[in-house]
């Protein structure tokens, strides 16, 4: 199942994993059903390791994982699949090494760029920055509500919005035809991030129920048990 809120699990060289794991759990004890996992400046080994353990734990609560940028991470910690931006492994080859099942998600700001990755193989797009964000330097300019709808328009798969999400903007996003919205910050930096993950939730549930959405969306492959 592809959960309408992703939490990405956002972790840099040098930073104690253990934090990082205490935030998945928080998210999922609030809703959240699908987790990306983003290790940046990490030796192979600590990405794989935290991989692995994210993966165990989305999979004893039913909830989906995903590997940001390494294909290879996602294959050796058996995630649900992978999600790769414009500049890391193409699409096509991404499909081909993690097989016809996976989940592989694909990031996209254009909605010619959205409809490429998603005939390349794509199972939904991550569409953004939305909004301004200081958790990714050198991002383009926020695309807005506008952007996701344009993207919506070109796509037959779930655009999930990225980039200075909160509970406050998420409605927007969802009203303009997202499926759902990734958060880093919303979650990471609450006082309280399960709670906030939980009103997180009901945010985007009740404004996808507004808009006539159907509910989480099966994609091939996905059981909880990995590649």
């Amino acid at each position: 199942m592809l959960g309408r809120v992703h939490f990405i699990a956002d972790h840099r060289g040098g930073r104690a994993p253990a934090a990082v794991l205490d935030l998945v759990s928080a998210a999922m004890e609030g809703g959240v059903r699908c987790v990306q996992v983003r290790s940046k400046d990490c030796p192979d080994g600590e990405r794989y390791e935290l991989a692995a353990a994210v993966v165990a734990l989305c999979h004893e609560a039913g909830a989906t994982c995903v590997v940001n940028d390494r294909v290879d991470i996602a294959l050796a910690a058996a995630a649900d699949g992978a999600h790769v931006g414009e500049e890391d492994m193409p699409v096509a080859q991404a499909r081909r090494l993690l097989g016809p099942l996976a989940v592989l998600g694909a990031s996209a700001r254009e909605a010619h760029v959205a409809a490429r990755a998603v005939a390349a193989g794509a199972t939904y797009v991550g569409v953004g920055p939305c909004y301004p964000t200081l958790s990714k330097a050198g991002l383009p300019a926020p695309i807005g509500a506008e952007g996701i709808a344009s993207v919506v328009e070109a796509v037959d798969v779930p655009v999930i919005a990225i980039g200075g999400i909160d509970a406050g903007r998420a409605a927007e996003l969802v009203a303009a035809g997202a499926y759902g919205v990734a958060v880093i910050a919303a979650i990471a930096a609450a006082r309280d991030p399960a709670g906030a993950a939980r009103t997180l939730v009901e945010v985007v549930e009740a404004a996808a129920e507004r808009g006539g959405q159907a509910g989480p969306g099966t994609l091939p492959g996905v059981t909880g048990g990995g590649l």
